[in-house]
């Protein structure tokens, strides 16, 4: 590693190559505390040419390497076997063109995905993927993983709004995927890149799509004595044909934990759950369609009705929402945000399993999902420094994940498999199903040098150059 250390110091500067205890602390996990593993090094280039230059050293020195944004991922995929190199692109933040007549821009992978909407709104636009962590989170996170966030119900995932990439390959080599100026007529790599967990290829460059701010935006909010009649309700809007932007539920727990912290929002205490709904588009049919989803909103007895009157109301119901896995953090020093899928008329159902696991395991559990999606976000509270608190909180996440897939869902919605969920892809896909996407992958990182083996099983060998704190095999 000496000699490749001062090779990367003599491409990106000695302050930009980080090999120090203290300094590779931070980069031993992503905001998935269940795996850690210290790289042997991070390095911070400051421009396309050294990121480029960068990657060449490492493939001539056949050490793997991961790219990491801001570290806000919750599946351990920005972590690398010892011995590897973090590229942390969090100095590669510009965005490089915006071109309002195209609704497009093309920006670094750095860029922090809430700056992004800021500094085209002049021009009446938006990038719309919102993740809770959407002012840290970057866009090139955000493609690694296929990122939602609340909005994604009527918007969709990064991948509708991503139309092109420029490729840095695991060799250092360099291609273009997509385009921001017509549709793909070719096999689509831009589409196989989002979602890829940084294992085939890092972002270089990102053509993303924008689209208009809205007319006319209508917040409500309704307060319901337990989850499943908060469920229903979300049941009923959709089977309506209605097709609000965001269909969010949060549990008694996690209520209790927003009204307790900075992120406090006026939720109801009392309320079992609550359920925020979104509409936007042209001012008339908005507020028609927000007259017809109050009225389902008061079908189930709910404690509370609201619709938000001002700016100022809209945004601290979504504070509350957004800032949620925030005060989370006061429930237990150590978390575990899990993410599974089940089909929309499954929710009630799966709420209920979560529900016994928590009764079982003895864990507290809050919850806050994306109900329109299926899209569920148990948050166990625990405490690491406990093995047998370790072991159980992976023991029950692993049964809601089972769970998930027998109601017909999947094994992730948006926050990746990385090493948390690879044991379980088997369960999901046939042998013949991962041997394809392996070959795939295989195509574009033949030495398997980027990002070791995420996002599909991983062998004994490299699995076991992360360290699980409880210790737990599926």
């Amino acid at each position: 590693m000496s000699a490749l250390a001062a090779e990367l110091r003599r491409i990106v500067g000695t302050a930009a190559v980080r090999d120090d205890p203290a300094g590779l602390l931070a980069y031993e996990s992503d905001a998935l505390t269940l795996f850690r593993c210290k790289p042997a090094a991070v390095v911070l280039p400051g421009t396309r040419d050294q990121l480029i230059e960068v990657v060449a050293a490492l493939h001539r020195h056949d050490v793997p390497f991961t790219a990491r944004g801001a570290g806000t991922g919750l599946s351990g995929g920005a972590l690398v076997p010892e011995g590897g190199v973090i590229l942390g692109l969090a100095r590669l933040n510009r965005i490089l063109e915006v071109r309002p007549e195209d609704a497009c821009a093309v920006v670094e992978p750095g860029v922090v995905n809430a700056e992004l909407s800021r500094a085209v709104e002049r021009w009446g636009l938006r990038y719309a993927p919102d993740p809770a962590s959407q002012n840290v989170c970057t866009v090139g996170g955000n493609l690694a993983e296929n990122a939602g966030g609340p909005h994604c119900f009527r918007h969709g995932m990064t991948a509708q709004h991503v139309l092109s990439a420029e490729v840095l390959l695991a060799d250092g080599s360099v291609e273009t995927w997509g385009t921001t100026l017509a549709a793909e007529d070719d096999l689509d790599l831009r589409g196989f890149l989002v979602g890829s967990e940084g294992s085939v290829g890092v972002a270089l460059r990102i053509g993303v799509r924008l689209i208009p701010l809205p007319e006319c935006v209508v917040t409500l909010f309704g307060a319901y004595d337990s989850v499943q009649d908060a469920c229903a309700t979300v049941s009923d809007i959709v089977a309506a044909g209605l097709t609000p932007v965001a269909l969010e539920v949060m549990d008694q727990k996690a209520v209790a934990a927003v009204e307790a912290s900075l992120y406090r929002a006026g939720y109801p205490l009392e309320a079992g759950a609550v359920l925020l709904v979104e509409v936007e588009g042209p001012a008339q049919k908005t507020r028609d369609d927000a007259d017809e989803i109050e009225a389902f909103l008061r079908r189930r007895r709910p404690l509370r009705v609201e619709r938000a009157a001002t700016p100022e109301q809209r945004l601290a119901l979504w504070k509350g929402r957004k800032g949620a896995g925030g005060a989370l953090g006061r429930l237990g020093p150590d978390s575990y945000v899990m993410d599974g899928v089940v089909p929309r008329s499954r929710l009630a159902q799966v709420m209920d399993y979560v529900d016994q696991v928590e009764a079982e395991s003895g864990l507290p559990v809050a919850n806050l999902f994306h109900a329109g999606d299926g899209n569920i976000h148990p948050h166990f509270s625990y405490d690491a420094r406990d093995p047998q608190q370790a072991r159980a909180v992976e023991e029950a996440g692993a049964r809601i994940l089972r769970r998930c897939l027998q109601l017909g869902g999947s094994l992730t919605g948006e926050h990746g498999i990385g090493l948390e969920k690879q044991a379980f892809l088997g369960e999901q896909f046939g042998a013949a199903d991962i041997a394809l996407m392996e070959r795939l992958r295989r195509a574009f990182n033949p030495r398997d040098r980027l990002n070791p083996g995420k996002g599909l099983p991983l062998g004994r060998g490299c699995a076991e150059s992360f360290h699980r704190h409880g210790g737990y095999r599926a």
